[in-house]
């Protein structure tokens, strides 16, 4: 199975690649349209500022492929944000393939959100045997509202999108590359789709 994670500079690539390598896979690092079209699973990274991000898969052209995939797609973090219609952050837009519009969490919390939360209300295979109420780790200051999309739910300060899902394209707010156990099973089946 070819496995690329796209390299766009904003990203946390090795953990994710250290994560698939543990689940006995192999995943190349590629900014190259023609590599990332030939892969049987693709994985959106992201770590970092919305608009600088955005920016950069412009300049690359990766803002008109990734919309394009066909093959299984996975946004982790930011790479999920991203792929919301737009994101309060830096005034963004975004890919649109998600339905909702990305905002910040009110000061009512402490922000950004860091640590370990719940996930509830799984809705897709994603998640086989993956139990309600698995812990998750976060690290984010702008969040998915629930909407058609949502695939999973986590509580600060109010319900949001831990997880959205259309058609070949899934995105996780969360890290399965640092959660438990939970976390790398999300990721295999993922690869298994």
């Amino acid at each position: 199975m070819k496995i690329v994670i796209i390299d766009y500079g904003a990203g946390n690539i090795q953990s994710i690649r250290f994560a698939i390598q543990r689940l006995g896979y192999e995943a190349s690092l590629s900014n190259d349209p023609e590599e990332i079209k030939t892969a049987d699973k693709v994985i959106f990274p992201g770590v970092g500022e919305a608009s600088s991000a955005m920016k950069k898969l412009r300049a690359s052209g990766l803002d008109n492929l990734i919309p394009n995939l066909k093959q299984p797609v996975l946004g982790i973090c930011l790479g999920m944000q991203l792929m919301c219609n737009s994101s309060e952050e830096g005034n963004t837009e975004g890919l649109g393939i998600f339905d909702v519009d990305v905002v910040r969490f009110s000061n009512q919390v402490k922000v950004p959100q860091i640590g370990w939360n719940e996930i509830a209300n799984l809705k897709s295979d994603l998640f086989h045997g993956i139990g309600e109420r698995e812990y998750i780790y976060l690290v984010h200051s702008y969040y998915a509202p629930v909407c058609e999309d949502t695939i999973a739910v986590s509580e600060y300060e109010l319900n949001y999108s831990a997880a959205l899902g259309r058609g070949n394209f899934y995105g996780t707010q969360f890290h399965p590359e640092k959660s438990s156990n939970g976390g790398e099973r999300i990721l295999q089946n993922f690869l298994e789709m």
